[in-house]
């Protein structure tokens, strides 16, 4: 064999050249480089030293220790028990413990001073990949063993649940057995004892019956001549023994019954009832000294369902009077309280003495009342009003050169028509300011009517005359036709023309109102109790309730006691229309009055009393009637609403909460919001008052589900918190037709859309063609519109509708097509119907959604 080199030695063996350089080193053989000769003996050798080395024989380079180790590990599996059918044996189960041994055996070989074999490497890495195979599938058995135990568990657990269950509703049901037959065995019981009652009152009657009767025929026996004597003379051929004479003795038993018995008048009894505002049932049957099954079964002839402790307003009560046949006397609560209030404030008025007159300005909103005002009081009133418009009564007295007059400016907003009202009843003169460029406006023509009604003399100011566009003859012409005749053409009204701007007229409208307050003479007593009405109400922060009253007579002192409406208490402090604090307030004085238990109602009679105690007494009387009145209108309302709701069916609510500054904004705010509804949706008012919104008002909106409504009020720290986390709804104003306009959107968001359909296309079926597929094709010609292929359809024949569906294809040439226009042929297949004929017309159409507005 002729010499190779090392690189082409380790090409053969296919190992590589630097490890068989290596092994030639180890071997004892020196090459060092690739190109180095190899001869036959030099492969001889280095053969039998791998040999040797692999302990095949041969020389071995160093003996290789070898170190064997064996290792037994314990595991421990536990195996649930299967469960008993029995509760003792369920009780009894264990789960079973299973132990694992297992045994493994490892050598390990000492590495000679040279690196350890390839193939050795390699079988201990087989042997470790092996025992973490096995140590994987333990570990899986053991997990499988533990998931099967936690099912049989669980599984036990739901059994166990489930058959206390069955126990709890076996239990249940033997208790409600147990109830209702222990409640039977009352009713039984109860029964019996009525009935013995019954039976022994019934036998009771007849031994008191049969007493009468033998003491009536005692009577008459003793009254017959002879019965008295000693001896007794018999007649010849008589027996001795007399019969009764049945017939004489019951006419005279009769006769004594109807002596000492009750006779049932001959004609019937006609009763005077007084009816108060609020009146229950058994009160009302008393006073018409009849039972109250007859009144209750009256009023149900008249359908309502009442009990016998249920309140009737006066209206119901003197109805119910008049049917059952006797005189109605209406009785006021008022007087009741004038004749209360005047018996304890029995101390004599003064002779009476002129007062100043009060004025009211009224009339349409942006006619220049306020602005008016404000020149005669050299002040700006107007510029603080927002909006420019008064949303509140202002009461001021005016020190002029004519002389002092109290004035009262109310609202001109259609919402404030209760305001209006209030401000003609309390007041001497009405001053009606229409502007002269826009002429009568319908809250002008409201407030005539609140002064016509409240008999009150009126004196008509036309303002804005100094613009170019001012028609005041238009003005007297359109008051003409409301009933209001200026001097000038007869009539018995004062006009006259100023301008609140540049002051023109303004002297000789003082003058008009000194004149008519002079023909009238308006007087009032200085001492005495004061009286008086509140003009408007509010609750303040840091002074409380404040009540804005104007005195009619009397004098009101510093610490008076007084009683407003349903409210008491005693005069803390006063102060004027410009803040400051006085000591008293005579006739035709407007004051703040400080120290009220809570804020009164706007329109309510304040009255001075002698000391707290009687205060105290009418202002719990007023609250009782108040509160039974009250009742009375919810339960009429409930039924009202419930009679409409099922008469309109289901009708959707905006839930509010309103909180205002003073008592005149609610009021005008509940009223023009209750007026926006529809058949659909209305408005609910859930609470409103006066104040700031606080933490209680907002935890009511959440829980009402309701909006929170603030008018020149805001919500303090804890409200807002709450406001904040719940994520509710609370708006501020300052003008009242913006909330108007907000609450109308959101009652128009709550009507159902309006569906609103367009007809879009309409064939003419010219021919019909039949299909084993799809039936019956109408081959059409559309003649107007577009015929689409996802619109609704309707098949007309002689103009009336004959079916209402959807196509179910649509082509042209043999394509499908989405649409189709004018003039174009098509056939239209209508889906599950079969029966269109040449002639018919195919109408398509289309529906879209419009949201409705009020």
């Amino acid at each position: 064999m002729s010499d190779i080199t090392v690189s082409q030695l380790a090409a053969d063996v296919g190992v590589p050249v630097d490890r068989l350089l290596e092994q030639f080193a180890q071997a004892g053989l020196n090459k060092s480089s690739a190109d180095d000769p190899v001869t036959a003996k030099e492969k001889l050798e280095l053969l039998n030293f791998l040999r040797a080395s692999h302990g095949k024989g041969g020389k071995s380079p160093a003996k290789t220790g070898k170190v064997t180790l064996k290792r037994k590990t314990t595991t421990e599996l536990k195996q649930p028990a299967s469960a008993g059918r029995t509760p003792a044996a369920r009780a009894a189960r264990t789960a079973k413990t299973v132990n694992v041994e297992v045994k493994r055996k490892r050598t390990y070989a000492k590495a000679p001073a040279a690196e350890m074999d390839q193939e050795r490497l390699l079988k201990e890495a087989e042997e470790a990949k092996k025992a973490l195979a096995e140590q994987a599938e333990q570990r899986r058995l053991a997990e499988e063993q533990e998931l099967a135990r936690r099912k049989a568990q669980e599984a036990l657990l739901q059994a166990e649940k489930d058959e206390r269950k069955r126990q709890e509703e076996a239990r249940t049901r033997a208790e409600d057995e147990e109830r209702a037959k222990a409640e039977a065995e009352k009713q039984q019981r109860e029964r019996d004892i009525e009935l013995a009652r019954r039976a022994q009152e019934q036998r009771k009657t007849q031994q008191e019956a049969r007493e009468r009767k033998e003491k009536a025929q005692r009577r008459a026996e003793a009254g017959k001549p002879g019965r008295g004597r000693k001896e007794l003379h018999v007649a010849a051929g008589k027996s001795g023994r007399r019969k009764p004479a049945r017939k004489s003795r019951g006419r005279d038993a009769a006769q004594a019954d109807m002596d000492h018995g009750f006779q049932k008048p001959t004609a019937p009894v006609v009763r005077e009832v007084k009816v108060p505002e609020n009146i229950s049932v058994g009160e009302l049957a008393q006073q018409m000294s009849v039972k109250a099954a007859e009144v209750i079964k009256e009023l149900m002839k008249m359908g309502m369902m009442v009990t016998i402790n249920q309140v009737l307003d006066q209206d119901t009560a003197a109805l119910v009077v008049e049917e059952m046949g006797h005189k109605v006397i209406f009785h006021k609560e008022e007087d009741v309280e004038d004749k209360l209030i005047a018996s304890i404030a029995h101390e004599p008025e003064g002779e009476p003495v002129p007062r100043a007159p009060v004025v009211t300005i009224m009339g349409h909103v942006d006619h220049g009342k306020t602005s008016l005002l404000d020149y005669i009081r050299k002040s700006k009133v107007a510029d603080s009003e927002a909006g420019g418009i008064t949303q509140h009564i202002g009461a001021y007295r005016v020190e002029t050169g004519h002389g002092t007059v109290t004035f009262l400016d109310t609202p001109g907003h259609a919402a404030f028509s209760a305001m209006r009202a209030r401000g003609a009843q309390a007041t001497d003169i009405i001053i009606l300011v229409v502007a002269a460029d826009d002429g009568v406006m319908p809250q002008t023509k409201e407030a005539v009517q609140h002064a016509k009604a409240a008999g009150v003399p009126m004196i008509v100011a036309v303002n804005k005359i100094d613009r170019p566009e001012a028609q005041p003859d238009k003005v007297m012409q359109e008051l003409v036709a409301e009933e209001v005749v200026p001097e000038d053409w007869g009539g018995d009204t004062q006009f006259v023309k100023v301008s609140a701007k540049t002051g023109e007229g303004v002297d000789q409208l003082l003058d008009a109102i000194l004149l008519q307050a002079e023909i009238l003479e308006f007087k009032a007593s200085v001492t005495g109790y004061a009286r008086g009405i509140v003009v408007e109400s509010s609750l303040d922060k840091g002074r409380g309730p404040v009540a804005t009253v104007l005195v009619q007579s009397g004098t009101l002192k510093q610490g008076d006691a007084v009683v407003a409406g349903v409210e008491y208490g005693r005069v803390r402090a006063m102060f004027n229309e410009n803040g400051k604090m006085v000591k008293e307030a005579g006739p035709s004085t407007t004051v703040e009055v400080l120290g009220l238990s809570g804020v009164p109602q706007a329109g309510d009679s304040m009255a001075a009393l002698p000391d707290e105690k009687k205060a105290r007494e009418v202002a719990e009387m007023r609250r009782e009637q108040q509160r039974d009145s009250r009742l009375a209108e919810q339960k009429a309302a409930k039924l009202n609403e419930m009679f409409t709701r099922m008469g309109e069916g289901e009708v959707s609510y905006v839930n509010l909460i309103i909180k205002a500054d003073v008592q005149g904004s609610v009021e005008a705010l509940k009223e023009s919001l209750q007026k926006i509804h529809t058949d659909e949706a209305r408005v609910k008012i859930v609470a409103a008052g006066v104040g700031g919104i606080n933490e209680s008002d907002a935890n009511l909106a959440l829980t009402s589900g309701a909006a929170i409504i603030g008018f020149n009020v805001r919500a303090d720290a804890a409200a807002r918190k709450v406001i904040e986390e719940s994520n509710l709804d609370l708006r501020y104003y300052s003008i009242i037709y913006e909330v108007i306009d907000d609450v109308k959107q959101a009652v128009a968001g709550l009507l159902s859309p309006e569906i609103r359909e367009e007809i879009i296309g309409l064939a003419e079926v010219r021919d019909v063609f039949r299909s084993s597929k799809l039936g019956a094709i109408a081959g059409c010609m559309v003649v107007e519109g577009v015929v689409k292929r996802n619109s609704p359809i309707r098949v007309l024949r002689d103009n009336v509708v004959i079916y209402e569906g959807e196509l179910e294809s649509l082509r042209r040439h043999k394509d499908d097509v989405m649409e189709v226009k004018a003039g174009t042929e098509c056939g239209i297949g209508v889906k599950n119907y079969n029966d269109v004929k040449p002639g018919d017309q195919i109408e398509v159409f289309s529906r879209t959604e419009v949201q409705r507005e009020l």
